[in-house]
């Protein structure tokens, strides 16, 4: 058995400059500054990262809908009790606001025992309505007992109050779904006011969180994630890796699981493939590796276990199912009195909890055995280890998933985690960098303000890189792309092109044929699959906006895989194994300018002709044998499917896009592939015509 194969990380390096973390004259940060200045919107939606003060945001929103919009009550909605704690009194006057936030104990539902409701246990329910009927102004519940409660006393009910739905990303676009549907209602009726909150608004499934009618109704307050880690004051590098391992995980775990990191451990769920089906086994098995077992803290309930080097760890597992012990352990991390002790506890171990919500400010890495099939889970689980903390300068997230082996029953299902962890790394390369504004490179075209191009300064006759120092804002400039037409389009390209890369990397069929097929075009993706993904997600935008929108989110992923390639060839890009110290750099930024230097032009139509999933595979042959990889390729080629319908038609309509390009069609003889496969779907639909004609 050998150990765990490392995939490179990704190590980003942020410039600790203090600023998301230093509050105004009100009290608040700067995400919450630009959340309050959209205070009096109808419809408000908070993309924020997590520990980016999401909940004191709406504290602040609420009260001056309470007092100067005529709102009411305000009730918040949680996904699960134990985030309700994050709504608690909090003495905002005392920073600068002009009043407090306060909840009085019996409306914080989240803190009452007993379920959330349903009509074994209404009683939550019922303290809805009886808070709606009184002249309280705050309630916090979970998302099930707001469902109860919609479903028992209606929409109107909620007429002229605030409804607050924190990790909105719960919510989703499918008539199934119980809280969207409830808030497709309540934004119908439109009398109630509306802040949601996520820090990841994609969902796991690829399923939409909002209808696009709906969502645009939305006014959005956007924060990043390289925004709020460039302007930690502590935190300076954030490493994401992902590591295959063959046998049991219990056997490699001290491979990846450094006792003097803080580190939260997620164990895989027992119905996957990764679990030995024995949890219970696997923590003692884990607790076993780290060192001597000392006893139980009795006032704790954590673990104590002494290493070889003398330390006494103290370990708390909230896998144990006994209520007992595990509510014990599970106060214990809450208490307030700790929250700013580092020693308070070394390691947590934990199946399904300790993800959304769950704040741990000394957390350095996050480790998570086998994969999880929501991304929404993982960017939630690398939340954990993203908290500002005095001493803390590093932070990681290490996914130890089972290497595909052509020999398991279950091969296919092996296969398909190693796809979900691709794409999930490239998701998570795209939500850590920089935003980019993407421009058409003009004769005519200037500097911006504020943007540093580099030692030459800006070159009017190159496609010129600029990064913004206070935002770490990229600027680049692109031949030939087209600037979006409508306020709605221009929005999508600012703001939504991670939920398009997020869709297509989840995309199986897309992600399938970008590794393993050889006789790939990669225009079947970059233009026809990404084209679907952005029909399909904007259906009401003009044809001239989906294609700039489309070019777009294409020019994000290639931009972002090409700088990583470049910086990787000139020395620049700083991948290490687990233990191992990166230096500073600045890694991505000296990438994109490599790349945007390397080419004679950079033009729109080279990016669509990069695969996207190009250096994922580079990545993917260093850490397999070239056997392994073989026979992954099998089981993707065993089904692969020929042209669909669909898939014809889209390539007919790109023809018709190079016809009034080139004043004529494509050719099916032609050495370009790109032209040749969409000659192919022409000939394609011709077919169908002829046999259905024939039928």
């Amino acid at each position: 058995m050998r150990p765990p194969t490392a995939i490179p990380a990704v190590s980003v390096t942020y410039a600790q400059a203090g600023t998301s973390t230093q509050p105004n004259a009100l009290g608040m940060r700067p995400m919450q500054e630009l959340a309050y200045q959209k205070r009096g919107e109808q419809y408000l939606l908070i993309k924020s990262p997590p520990a980016s003060g999401k909940s004191r945001a709406l504290m602040f929103i609420a009260l001056d809908k309470l007092e100067n919009q005529g709102l009411k009550q305000a009730i918040i909605v949680v996904p699960e009790k134990s985030i309700g704690s994050s709504f608690h009194n909090e003495p905002l006057s005392q920073y600068g606001f002009w009043t407090d936030w306060h909840v009085e104990p019996k409306w914080n539902l989240c803190d009452a025992p007993g379920g959330d409701g349903g009509s074994e246990n209404s009683g939550k329910v019922n303290a809805v309505k009886t808070f709606l009927d009184s002249n309280a102004k705050v309630l916090v519940c979970t998302h099930a007992t707001f469902r109860f409660a919609v479903d028992q006393f209606g929409i109107d009910v909620f007429d002229d109050r605030l409804l607050a739905i924190d990790e909105f990303h719960h919510v989703s676009a499918n008539p199934d779904n119980k809280l969207g549907d409830h808030i497709r209602q309540l934004m119908t009726r439109d009398k109630t006011h509306i802040v949601a909150m996520t820090g990841s608004y994609f969902r796991g499934d690829a399923e939409a969180v909002l209808h696009p009618d709906d969502e645009s109704r939305f006014d959005t307050v956007t924060y990043t994630y390289y925004e709020q880690l460039n302007g930690y004051q502590y935190l300076k590098q954030l490493d994401l890796g992902y590591y295959f391992y063959s046998g049991s995980y219990t056997d490699e775990i001290m491979q990846v699981l450094n006792p003097n990191e803080k580190t939260i451990l997620h164990i895989p769920n027992v119905n996957s493939r990764e679990s030995t089906k024995d949890k219970i086994r696997e923590v003692e098995h884990i607790i076993d590796e780290l060192g001597e077992w000392q006893g139980i803290d009795p006032e704790t309930g954590f673990q104590r276990v002494q290493t070889t080097d003398g330390r006494v760890l103290k370990i708390a597992d909230l896998v144990d199912d006994d209520p007992s012990k595990r509510d014990k352990v599970a106060n214990a991390l809450k208490d307030p009195s700790q929250k700013y002790n580092r020693d308070h506890v070394d390691i947590i171990i934990a199946l399904g909890m300790a993800k959304e919500g769950f704040d741990w400010i000394w957390c350095e890495h996050a480790l998570t055995i086998g994969y999880r099939s929501s991304l929404t889970e993982i960017i939630q689980i690398i939340g954990r280890a993203t908290r500002d903390a005095p001493g803390k300068t590093r932070a990681r997230f290490t996914n130890l998933i089972a290497e595909p082996d052509a020999s398991e029953a279950a091969v296919t299902e092996a296969v398909n985690d190693t796809l979900k962890a691709i794409a999930a790394s490239l998701l998570m390369e795209q939500v850590l960098a920089p935003r980019f504004e993407f421009k058409p490179k003009r004769a005519d075209n200037q500097p911006t303000p504020g943007f540093d191009y580099g030692e030459g300064g800006y070159q009017p006759g190159q496609c010129n890189v600029g990064v913004n120092p206070e935002t770490g804002q990229i600027q680049l400039e692109i031949k030939g792309l087209p600037e979006p037409k409508t306020p709605e389009a221009a929005r999508i390209c600012r703001e939504d092109l991670t939920d398009l890369v997020t869709a297509f990397v989840q995309d199986k069929p897309t992600i399938e044929r970008g590794l393993f097929d050889e006789e790939l075009v990669p225009e079947e993706l970059t233009q026809v699959r990404m084209g679907k993904i952005v029909k399909e997600k904007f259906p009401d935008l003009e044809q001239d906006d989906k294609e700039a929108v489309r070019q777009h989110a294409i020019a994000a992923l290639n931009v972002v895989q090409q700088a990583k390639k470049a910086a990787e060839l000139g020395g620049s890009y700083q991948t290490r194994d687990a233990g191992e110290e990166a230096a500073p750099n600045t890694a991505l930024i000296d990438g994109v300018r490599q790349f945007a230097l390397s080419v004679t032009e950079l033009d729109i139509d080279l990016i669509d002709h990069i695969n996207p999933f190009g250096e994922a595979y580079a990545i993917l042959s260093k850490s397999m044998s070239e056997e392994r990889l073989k026979q992954v390729a099998a089981v993707i080629a065993a089904k692969r499917i020929t042209l669909t319908l669909e898939e014809a038609r889209e390539l007919a309509k790109r023809a018709i896009r190079f016809k009034n390009e080139k004043g004529r069609l494509p050719s099916i003889t032609a050495a370009d592939p790109w032209e040749k496969r969409m000659a192919e779907g022409i000939a394609f639909l011709q077919r169908k015509v002829k046999e259905d004609s024939n039928a």
